[in-house]
């Protein structure tokens, strides 16, 4: 059974910067996809970013291109996501996920199998 461990979440001021990480076990890393999603109180989880651990392609959400980055560690089995320019409206909880193969769509919560606790980020104004 897969686990997701996610860690690197916190308080901080708007326009700072924070990065993420999640080392997946129990998976081969390469054959899997890789997403952050992120989630407020009454709203439904979003797709933020997603990597493909083989060919490393890289998906963004429209409200975090040019600020988020997605990344990948192979011998480590760990993929980052880097935020840098933080707002207000990007406090959520951030989970990390992974999926079996490629998709047609990478931000999409369903497609994904595999699910970390959470890691609680918050942009203070």
């Amino acid at each position: 059974q897969a686990q997701l461990a996610e860690s690197g979440g916190g308080l901080v001021e708007a326009g700072g910067s924070l990065t993420l990480s999640c080392s997946p076990s129990g998976l081969i890393f390469a054959d899997y996809a890789m997403g952050w999603f992120r989630q407020v109180p009454g709203k439904e989880r979003e797709g933020v970013a997603a990597i493909y651990s083989s060919g490393g392609g890289t998906y963004y959400a429209d409200s975090v291109k040019g600020r988020f980055t997605i990344s990948q560690d192979n011998a480590k089995s760990t993929v980052y996501l880097q935020m840098v320019s933080l707002k207000p409206e990007d406090t959520a909880m951030y989970y990390c996920a992974a999926r079996y193969g490629a998709t047609s769509y990478p931000l999409a919560t369903s497609n994904y199998n595999y699910w970390g606790q959470g890691t609680q980020v918050t942009v203070s104004s």
